[in-house]
Order: C-alpha cells, then sequence, then structure tokens
C-alpha cells in the first residue's frame, strides 16, 4: 500500500495504490497524518489505483471526513474501481462522501 500525497494552497491530493486492507491500515493511518493536518481543505482521494478496501480501510477514509468537517474543509473521492465501489455501495459509504 502506498499512498502519494500532494499539497497545495487550498487543496490536497492523495493517490492511493494498492491495498488498503486490515494488515496495511496502520501504516495508511501515519501516511495519511498530512491529510488530517490539512483537513480545512479541499481533499481528494484519488482510488484509481486502489485495488482493495477493507472496513480498516473505510475506517480510516471516514475519520478524515469527521475531521474535515470539524475544520471545514471537504472529502472528494474520485477514480474508483468496481471492486471499491461494491465495498462503499455494500456498506452505505456512498452517501457519506462526495464523489468527483
Amino acid at each position: 500500500m502506498e499512498i502519494k500525497i500532494k499539497i497545495a494552497e487550498t487543496s490536497v491530493n492523495a493517490q492511493f495504490i494498492g491495498r488498503l486492507d486490515t494488515a496495511a491500515s496502520q501504516q495508511a493511518s501515519i501516511d495519511m497524518e498530512p491529510l488530517m493536518e490539512n483537513a480545512d481543505k479541499c481533499i481528494e482521494l484519488d482510488c484509481s489505483a486502489l485495488e482493495f478496501i477493507s472496513s480498516s480501510g473505510l475506517r480510516l477514509f471516514l475519520s478524515l471526513r469527521k475531521q474535515t468537517i470539524a475544520k471545514g474543509g471537504r472529502v472528494l473521492i474520485s477514480g474508483m474501481t468496481p471492486e471499491v465501489k461494491q465495498v462503499f455501495s455494500i456498506t452505505g459509504f456512498f452517501s457519506l462522501f462526495e464523489f468527483k
């Protein structure tokens, strides 16, 4: 699992690459810290290279959403693969996020 983050003045882009499963979620939580620190901005999560997301990964996305709401930012998700879309659909997460 790899997360590439680009921070701009008013936005942040994070590209998720690989599998965000339970084993990878602990390191991903650490890697996502710059996103949490910039929760007052528009954060785009590029999931075009995300092969899989587990409940642990969903929890990380949900924590980020809560931080952005508290700090006045927003989270946009783009480029979801069919596998990731299915997980979001089954869990009801589609109603919690904005999609680009």
